[in-house]
């Protein structure tokens, strides 16, 4: 089954901000400053936290690392997700469908919006879709301020190490509250910005009092932290009453 481009444009834009990421914005920045950009980061700041660049399709090789299992223990994650049969799920930043095809196996008949902003990884993710033979995966091409998800339409949303490339992470997030069912959650999972251990470049890890600020900036609240998890934070997100 062909996977339907919901989205046929990206667009990034930057609200200009007062310079320096040493400083806290105030709630009239919504978060957003504008620094010097640092190696691995894109020179714009969110609550404090200067946002990395994001991993070109040319990273699917890293996605698809044979050892990616046994370091990141991703059986554990999928059995943590709790999926059912008839669920609606969205796996945002889907990229090469690491997470997406076993999703769209777990809950069949059930859909499996796979969204990314890049084409070529969507493209990817179709031909593996094809030879699953998976009818339930759904692509999107999202902006970067909007997963493109329909409203009240999903039961969970998963985004694995997305989350801090986001260059508009408040517009993202607000999107994807708005995307939720009644009851419905987020599965917001980032390396451990806490553990110096965690071989990770520091801006593509995340500490999980920074997550928990930045979810509730989008109108969602904290339900739990999962600790299985031998790297990363698996953090549980549901939307304010």
């Amino acid at each position: 089954m062909r996977i339907v481009l919901l989205r046929a444009i990206c667009t990034a834009s930057l609200v200009a901000m007062p310079l320096g990421c040493d400083h806290p914005p105030s709630p009239a920045q919504t978060g957003y400053e504008q620094c010097e950009a640092s190696a691995d980061g894109i020179g714009r700041s969110y609550y404090g936290r200067e946002i990395a660049a994001f991993m070109s399709h040319q990273g699917i090789y890293w996605l698809e690392r044979g050892t990616r299992e046994s370091e990141e223990r991703t059986d554990l994650l999928m059995d943590a997700l709790d999926l059912k049969p008839g669920m609606t799920v969205a796996d945002i930043g889907a990229g090469s469908g690491y997470f997406t095809v076993p999703m769209a196996k777990r809950v069949a008949p059930g859909i499996v919006y796979g969204t990314d902003i890049q084409t070529e990884m969507l493209e990817f993710l179709e031909a593996r879709a094809r030879t699953e033979k998976l009818t339930n995966i759904k692509g999107i091409l999202g902006d970067t301020d909007d997963a493109m998800l329909p409203v009240a339409s999903v039961d969970l949303v998963l985004l694995v190490d997305a989350y801090h490339e986001f260059d508009q992470p408040l517009e993202m997030m607000t999107s994807i509250a708005r995307a939720l069912k009644p009851g419905g959650r987020v599965a917001l999972v980032e390396y451990r910005g806490e553990d110096p251990e965690v071989p990770i470049k520091p801006l593509h890890k995340m500490t999980e009092t920074q997550a928990r600020r930045e979810m509730s900036a989008a109108g969602l609240t904290w339900i739990r932290t999962d600790a299985r998890l031998p790297l990363q934070h698996l953090m549980w997100f549901g939307k304010l009453p």
